[in-house]
């Protein structure tokens, strides 16, 4: 079976209005330019998977099993849109949480590659092929650390800025509608060239 891209999303500050720590489903809103973003993803064909940093689970906010909810909530409101959500992959670690098991260094929590990685292995992706889109720049270097195709969403959340090897986006949009219209482009010249190297 032949490998296939993905794209990737970060949630918070991608998908949705970053509401911290939240995991109650009526609180969760399309980020702006999300909406129309995954509508055209979704028409696109290739594999939605998010990929989230959810910390709270180590610092004591929630437990981990109130992420079914908020990935069910996700799955919904993609199919809204036309589009399919994937899969869902979280990282419930951080190194100064409170709970015991949960408070570790990992190499599942962005900025490292696990998570992507783990996805590929799970659902036959070509990681060189596809891409991953977050509002900061730890989510560029698991992208870029996986062997993806990077793009930063300029909105604001990045307020550090701290470069590095991996930490230099293909792309920048200024939220995912615009950021879906570039991947299409990109997937669509790349289908272009492999046929006419075929």
């Amino acid at each position: 079976m032949a490998m296939k891209p993905a794209i990737f999303l970060d949630k918070d500050g991608t998908l949705l209005v970053d509401v911290p720590y939240n995991v109650d489903p009526s609180k969760m809103e399309w980020a702006p330019g999300a909406r129309e973003g995954i509508a055209l993803l979704g028409r696109l064909g290739h594999p939605l998977i998010v990929i989230s940093n959810q910390p709270g689970v180590a610092l004591g906010h929630f437990d981990e099993a109130a992420l079914g909810a908020v990935r069910r909530r996700l799955a919904v409101m993609f199919r809204v849109q036309g589009a399919r959500l994937e899969g869902f992959y979280h990282c419930p670690h951080h190194p100064h949480g409170t709970r015991p098991g949960y408070a570790v260094s990992c190499l599942c929590r962005k900025p490292m590659p696990g998570l992507l990685r783990r996805a590929a292995a799970d659902h036959g992706i070509d990681l060189r092929a596809s891409w991953f889109v977050g509002d900061i720049l730890n989510d560029v270097e698991a992208g870029a650390r996986a062997g993806c195709h990077t793009l930063l969403l300029d909105n604001g959340h990045e307020t550090e800025w701290v470069r590095g090897r991996w930490r230099t986006p293909d792309d920048v949009a200024p939220d995912l509608f615009m950021a879906a219209r570039l991947i299409a482009q990109k997937l669509r010249s790349a289908t272009v060239r492999g046929k006419e190297t075929a």
